[in-house]
């Protein structure tokens, strides 16, 4: 693995896991949507992790596996209302927008570092 693609895959493992941890709802109703939004979304994202960490070579692999995660938190979206469920909205946009171009380094790294701006989307309507 290149260089590049090396930081790719540190990038990707990196922003999959930071932040999931969605914590300080305030209602008790909010609270257990965001404790059930964040254990679900966890999941996915540790799926997309997975994935992404054996796919790391193959570009259209990692595109495939961020459409298949966004397809996820899509659905797991249609679940809540409000602030929730246009994060989690977003967040499943983030991944299906993910596009990994070998000769374009810097440009992959920007549909991957938007990432964790969704993951902090939904923790801001946690909170």
């Amino acid at each position: 693995m290149t260089p590049p693609r090396r930081r790719l895959a540190l990038a990707v493992a990196t922003f999959a896991f930071a932040g999931m941890t969605i914590t300080g709802c305030g209602a008790l109703s909010q609270a257990v949507d965001c404790n059930t939004a964040a254990a679900e979304v966890t999941t996915i994202m540790n799926e997309f992790n997975t994935t992404a960490a054996t796919a790391a070579t193959d570009p259209k692999a990692l595109e495939t596996a961020g459409k298949e995660a966004g397809a996820k938190v899509k659905t797991l979206a249609g679940n809540y209302d409000g602030e929730v469920g246009a994060a989690l909205n977003d967040l499943a946009t983030g991944l299906e927008g993910i596009k990994i171009d070998g000769s374009d380094p810097a440009g992959s790294m920007e549909s991957v570092s938007k990432l964790q701006g969704f993951i902090t989307k939904i923790q801001q309507a946690c909170s």
